[in-house]
């Protein structure tokens, strides 16, 4: 079922609205800016919470000097508040995309072992504080590194190394160029979009266009153009990601008379295995960078940006739209007794200054023994278990900010006050238990082994397998000590026997 857009804003967008405004806060800009101005590459890690999992003086001892020199300049140029803004997300939280490993450079060592430097997620289960890691991939065989993690190779379709202006800040500058905001695309024609009026990339069904304006045809040529070269390939065939089930299979060909490069859909049909091993047109080339429509839109201004995207992306800037002027309201204004009452914080608490300490005492006592409340300790009541800034708290949660969340609660009821039982205290002991498990993740210690529940019902029917000839599904979440002893034919299916 399609979408419904509210007020013509797809939910997409809406989704990057969001992402924009708690994602990535001015506080992490600001300190993660301040300490790479500083030439503290670590502290500039460490402020946009991305821990380090590689020592320079190891890699020198291990790769020798050039490969350090060159990644220790890496690292300088290493922008992690702009490497933060432009990771892939997830709907409908705009989370970063867990159990993700993304390369970010490549390096020859003197002992041919190509490296490549990556910046990993967690996986879902620990994705609490929405942390990353940079650490150093040897290849297929580096089984030290990432050991703890589901997917420590490094994704085709969603890599950063062709694309160092979302990471490098001394290239940011190349964003605008870069972002699929450019010309008319350089391809034949296959069909209009009813959305946006571009060049429908071939293979993209025609529902999917009328909801999703953010391909970035225009850029597809001169994107393939920079992949196959990385391969060593001047010409030839790559894929397009278009859904989970669906790719377009296209071909590179010869400049034309404007000596541009030009894409066409493949001649005859290829193999679906053939296919899967072409080279992928990463997601930061086959879509229009989600700063650019927001401020086509109107949805963002330029000034709440990062400032890096901002000064990139200063010529495409339209006026926002107006927003609703809020009803005037003030919420610390209580009718109580037929007069209206003041709340207000004193001394670091949310009180009702209107009351007299010892009165509001005894009404305390009146309310422990069963008793009705008056107005104003109702209304602190309710802003201390669900204030109406709790969607706020929780979606700086989501995305880590646990600094800016209880900045807004202490905001709103003093640095003083004690949190008494509601969704508020619950989002808060949350956010808290599950930034254990991300410790937990880290460490390599899991309460649970990942194949633990191989045999249990996951359809959440509550009944387990509990018979003798049922052999557990053998997934992706099996260990690979455990899936070789089960799928081993020398060892004996004792289970089979009755």
């Amino acid at each position: 079922m399609a979408h419904h857009h509210a007020n013509g804003i797809p939910p997409r967008l809406l989704m990057w609205q969001r992402v924009r405004e708690y994602a990535v806060p001015p506080s992490m800009i600001e300190k993660a800016t301040a300490r790479r101005a500083a030439g503290d590459w670590a502290g500039a890690c460490a402020a946009a919470r991305i821990d380090v999992d590689f020592d320079l003086r190891a890699v020198r001892g291990r790769h020798g000097p050039d490969v350090a020199n060159h990644l220790r300049t890496d690292l300088r140029r290493l922008a992690p508040d702009l490497l933060r803004w432009h990771m892939p997300r997830i709907a409908p939280d705009g989370r970063l995309r867990p159990a993700l490993t993304v390369s970010l450079s490549h390096y020859q060592s003197s002992g041919g072992v190509p490296l490549q430097l990556v910046v990993r997620t967690p996986p879902a289960r620990a994705d609490a504080g929405q942390r990353m890691s940079l650490a150093l991939w040897e290849g297929p065989g580096d089984g030290s590194a990432g050991r703890h993690h589901p997917h420590p190779h490094p994704d085709r379709r969603f890599r950063l190394d062709l694309h160092r202006h979302l990471w490098d800040g001394e290239r940011s500058g190349e964003l605008a160029r870069r972002c699929g905001g450019g010309p008319a695309p350089a391809v034949a024609p296959f069909g209009r979009t009813r959305a946006s009026g571009r060049a429908a990339p071939p293979g993209l069904p025609d529902a999917a266009t009328a909801d999703d304006a953010s391909w970035a045809v225009q850029n597809w040529a001169a994107e393939a153009e920079l992949l196959l070269g990385s391969e060593g390939r001047p010409r030839g065939a790559f894929t397009v990601r278009l859904g989970a089930r669906s790719r377009a299979v296209l071909e590179l060909v010869a400049p034309d008379d404007s000596h541009a490069p030009t894409f066409r859909p493949l001649r005859e049909a290829l193999p679906r295995q053939e296919a899967a091993a072409l080279p992928v047109l990463p997601e930061a080339a086959a879509r229009t960078l989600p700063d650019l429509e927001l401020l086509q839109a109107g949805l963002v201004p330029a000034e709440r940006l990062h400032p890096l995207v901002a000064a990139a992306l200063a010529g495409f800037a339209t006026a926002p739209a107006a927003a609703l002027a809020p009803e005037p309201r003030d919420p610390h204004r209580v009718e109580c007794r037929g007069e209206v009452h003041r709340i207000a914080l004193r001394n670091g608490v949310l009180t009702a200054i209107d009351h007299d300490p010892v009165e509001l005492r005894r009404e305390d006592l009146l309310v422990a023994l069963g008793g009705p409340a008056l107005p104003c300790l109702r209304a602190i009541d309710l802003v201390h278990r669900s204030p109406e800034a709790l969607p706020a708290v929780r979606e700086r949660l989501c995305h880590g900010d646990t600094a800016g969340a209880l900045a807004v609660v202490e905001g709103l009821l003093g640095p003083a006050a004690v949190l008494r039982a509601g969704p508020l205290r619950e989002a808060l002991e949350s956010a808290a238990a599950r930034r254990v498990d991300h410790g937990l993740f880290r460490a390599g210690l899991v309460a649970v082994h990942p194949a633990a529940d191989a045999g249990e019902d996951r359809k959440g029917s509550g009944v387990g397998h509990a018979e003798v000839d049922h052999r557990p599904r053998l997934d992706r979440r099996v260990p690979a000590a455990m899936h070789r002893k089960k799928s081993s034919r020398a060892r004996p299916r004792t289970g089979l026997h009755r």
